[in-house]
């Protein structure tokens, strides 16, 4: 049981901040008030300080692409076959990855994490918390997305060495193919299993969503039609050019998890990479959070991808809700993260100011109601 005291929190349920007490049990946010008081708590006393709800990064490949590690620790993309849904990302990401560390002394306590962008579908994306050794023991939700991705990316992989796809019609086609499979597979309601088309079976009963990399606007627009043809949820990652088409974007209703702004222009579909796309696209009426994309921009500069974003336009407020609630909507785990309420997970982030100050200190990470990481006591 962990009982703080006296906290400036920020819930992310509303505008503005309250003075209050929190108190956390098996996992979950019990209470929140004033003076409250339970003598078999530990007490943190967060006098003076801002507590927020655990930052999160909507799309990463953290402990899949391991720091430091080179070829043994990176896992994140099935090279020899373009088609391969049926991965799992927990099968792969190492909780003893370094930058885990670097997640919670952030404040960054949950994340969403699956492979990468060589395949037209590469597998199946976890949410999960970024305390613990076993993976088993830190999902949130998994499977929490199917990855797919368009451009560059497929392209190079397998074009560049003479194999399929090597063109945009190939990719979308390849998509278009094995989606209409999967439904045909579920219409049918054989009796026989097929692993390879089970995979597909919360897509298909729209609990989770497609997670699709399309950084240029046509790549974009090709997510978007293919997810309307077959009925199905999307998030639109990275969505670099989304600020040329913000109204187009809005009309579609599907949601926007951009970046990596903070890095480089390593290609010919970022050259558009601006901070100014989150602002443009929230004003068009989009859902937006943030991605790091770790470890192409490392995760624990997440709030400072925030920042820059709250600069060229966001604001404070729009910033925080794309690394928090806004975050944990497009996630589909706002059910238990993302906000400071009573029933929720018990995942804060205590910080001796705003986040979006790069000088402010994250003096404590809280997970599951434990302190995970401090610096205080």
């Amino acid at each position: 049981m962990l009982l703080i005291k006296n906290g400036i929190l920020h819930t992310m349920e509303k505008p503005g901040i309250i003075c209050a007490d929190i108190l956390a049990d098996k996992g979950k946010t019990l209470k929140i008030g004033e003076n409250i008081c339970e003598p078999e708590a530990e007490v943190f006393d967060a006098r003076g300080l801002h507590v927020y709800p655990g930052i999160i990064d909507a799309h990463s490949h953290i402990g899949i692409s391991e720091e430091k590690v080179g070829v043994q620790g990176d896992d994140c993309n099935e090279t020899t076959s373009p088609i391969t849904p049926w991965l799992r990302a927990v099968d792969a990401i190492n909780p003893m990855d370094s930058a885990f560390h670097n997640a919670l002394a952030a404040g960054i306590t949950g994340v969403m994490a699956g492979p990468g962008s060589s395949n037209p579908i590469g597998g199946q994306f976890a949410f999960i918390k970024t305390c613990g050794r076993r993976i088993d023991d830190m999902i949130v939700k998994a499977p929490a997305a199917i990855k797919i991705a368009f451009g560059e990316n497929p392209k190079t992989n397998y074009g560049s060495n003479g194999n399929t796809p090597a063109s945009r019609m190939t990719v979308a086609a390849m998509i278009r193919e094995e989606l209409f499979a999967a439904r045909e597979y579920f219409e049918n309601d054989s009796s026989e299993k097929d692993f390879r088309k089970e995979c597909y079976r919360e897509l298909f009963e729209h609990k989770i969503p497609l997670k699709a990399h399309a950084h240029r606007a046509d790549d974009i627009f090709t997510a978007i039609r293919i997810a309307e043809e077959f009925g199905l949820g999307l998030t639109l990652d990275h969505c670099t050019e989304g600020h040329l088409i913000a109204e187009e974007i809005a009309k579609s209703g599907y949601p926007a998890i951009v970046g990596p702004s903070m890095a480089s222009r390593s290609k010919i579909e970022v050259e558009q990479s601006d901070f100014k796309t989150p602002a443009i696209l929230h004003k068009a009426g989009v859902t937006v959070a943030l991605t790091t994309d770790h470890p192409v921009t490392r995760i624990q500069h997440l709030p400072i991808c925030a920042a820059l974003a709250a600069k060229h336009g966001l604001g404070d407020e729009e910033a925080m809700k794309s690394i928090t609630i806004n975050a944990a909507k497009i996630c589909r785990v706002d059910d238990r993260l993302g906000s400071i309420k009573e029933g929720k997970d018990a995942d804060f982030a205590i910080f001796t100011g705003s986040p979006l100050e790069v000088r402010t200190k994250m003096l404590a990470a809280v997970v599951d109601g434990k302190i995970a990481y401090t610096i205080h006591c």
